[in-house]
């Protein structure tokens, strides 16, 4: 596949000479006229070529699914929603670097461990040298990227394979957050966290409990929704971590579908050698998305830290495969080249559904692993069959 047709049509636009039509006014005008030089393409065709149909499908199965089977269990409630989106929101804070990274072709195993790393350079510094919370949390912002920038840098150095420079990382960032834990507080769970965040105007407004209460105690007092004894509503307002995962996903969609740089990003992952002979900065690119992963993971911790008020070495295990598994759910190809940020936000929502969605039901909470492989190996099957039938029909 060629470099061109990564870009899914975002090139920039040539400027117009004077006098000429311009190619969409000249398609239009031969498309009025019935040119047979140009083939009609069908809606589902169309549909089917997204990359994020079948995580938009598989959204549609599996609340089908749930509305039969939990309906009346109060999941569709308004707390019930807020709780499932809730646990999608974290994942898919993670998955939007996850996606960007896979469509760019590489990988990065540490976010996990970056998470557990993250919170402790939140926690450690506050609790037991007595940092302000909020440089604590610049500090494990500029920490983590600058791990993320390494991580690039010698994938972009050395030309190994991302898989093995970030499993790497992964057990050196989880060996250092135990030793680094047990080492200055003498246990491997930090608390009181939450306590001083709640003291911090930054801290609390940025990344501590709800957005919108007025608004939500507002809709609880004209009755919309339910109001507490107290005179609180029974759920307070949007959780800030549903926030973040709104505006990461709108921010990174749009940079993939309409900036310079997501035009690289589909470059590199399609084939870096062409994209570099046209002067794309495939090293520049690549080492700016693994910064961008471990801000996620970063994110990810801090949101986590200040909102549960504690800090743990365990924090974030296995997240690095449930983010690869939201992106490729979401259409991202496991070789690079082609993906969708949105696919990758409906995929973290089928991940959250599922995973509190079993709760409501009868069904033993074991086989929610089961499921969640079932719906990666039905995305990959799919991917597969639609990225033949495109460049076949090219």
């Amino acid at each position: 596949m060629g470099v061109v047709d990564q870009f899914h049509g975002n090139l920039p636009n040539k400027p117009e000479e004077p006098g000429t039509a311009s190619p969409s006014a000249a398609t239009t005008a031969a498309a009025a006229a019935g040119d047979e030089r140009l083939r009609g393409e069908s809606w589902l065709k169309h549909l089917l070529s997204r990359p994020e149909f079948a995580a938009l499908a598989g959204t549609v199965m599996v609340f089908i699914v749930f509305a039969v089977g939990a309906g009346d269990s109060g999941m569709f409630n308004l707390d019930g929603i807020m709780n499932w989106s809730q646990v999608a929101a974290y994942l898919g804070i993670l998955s939007v670097g996850a996606c960007l990274l896979m469509i760019a072709g590489e990988f990065d195993l540490s976010i996990g461990s970056m998470i557990g790393f993250a919170g402790m350079m939140v926690a450690l510094p506050t609790m037991y040298f007595h940092w302000p919370i909020e440089l604590s949390i610049v500090f494990a912002f500029v920490g983590s990227m600058a791990l993320g920038a390494l991580n690039g840098y010698l994938v972009m150095r050395t030309r190994l394979p991302s898989f093995i420079v970030t499993l790497a990382f992964l057990f050196i960032l989880r060996g250092l957050t135990l030793a680094l834990s047990v080492m200055f507080a003498d246990r491997t769970i930090i608390s009181g966290v939450g306590d001083v965040a709640a003291h911090s105007a930054l801290a609390h407004t940025l990344f501590q409990g709800v957005a919108f209460h007025d608004f939500f105690r507002w809709l609880a007092h004209i009755g919309i929704v339910r109001l507490l004894d107290n005179g609180e509503p029974l759920v307070p307002g949007v959780p800030k971590v549903i926030v973040w995962w709104l505006a990461l996903t709108a921010l990174g969609a749009f940079t993939l579908a309409k900036t310079r740089f997501g035009n690289w990003i589909f470059a590199v992952g399609g084939d870096a050698n062409a994209a570099k002979n046209v002067g794309v900065p495939v090293r520049r690119v690549k080492i700016r998305l693994f910064v961008l992963t471990a801000f996620c993971a970063c994110l990810f911790a801090v949101l986590q830290v200040c909102d549960i008020g504690s800090a743990a070495a365990d924090r974030g295990l296995q997240k690095e495969f449930e983010a690869i598994i939201a992106a490729v759910i979401g259409g991202s190809l496991l070789t690079g080249g082609y993906g969708s940020v949105v696919g990758a936000a409906f995929g973290a929502l089928i991940f959250g559904v599922v995973q509190i969605g079993i709760s409501y039901t009868n069904i033993d909470s074991d086989w929610f692993r089961v499921f969640l492989g079932i719906m990666l190996l039905f995305a990959v099957l799919f991917n597969h069959y639609v990225r033949s039938r495109v460049a076949n029909s090219r």
